[in-house]
């Protein structure tokens, strides 16, 4: 795939990307960061370019980690559904 790049101004400063992706999933994620980064400043108040990329960052990382925890509990949900349907299936099938 060809590199895709990208130029935007963000937090007082500018930056050109380049990315094994299209550009308009570099523009998605670009928006997605504006709009975190938006709601962090409108609810901590603060100014700051660095304090508020740093926040916005460690917003980004618990939105993560919350992923993963709620994947790894649909993947435990789903091994018990499947463990409880061979043994209902078990129950069924005369044994020899």
């Amino acid at each position: 795939m060809e590199k895709s790049s990208l130029h935007f101004k963000l937090l007082g400063t500018s930056f050109s990307i380049a990315a094994d992706e299209d550009t308009d999933y570099l523009e998605k994620l670009l928006n997605k960061y504006k709009n975190i980064l938006d709601n962090t400043q409108k609810a901590t108040g603060v100014n700051e370019a660095l304090k508020l990329a740093i926040l916005t960052g460690f917003l980004l990382c618990d939105e993560i980690e919350k992923m993963k925890q709620e994947k790894k509990l649909e993947g435990k949900e789903a091994e018990q559904r499947t463990l409880n349907m061979i043994a209902r299936i078990d129950e069924v099938i005369p044994k020899d």
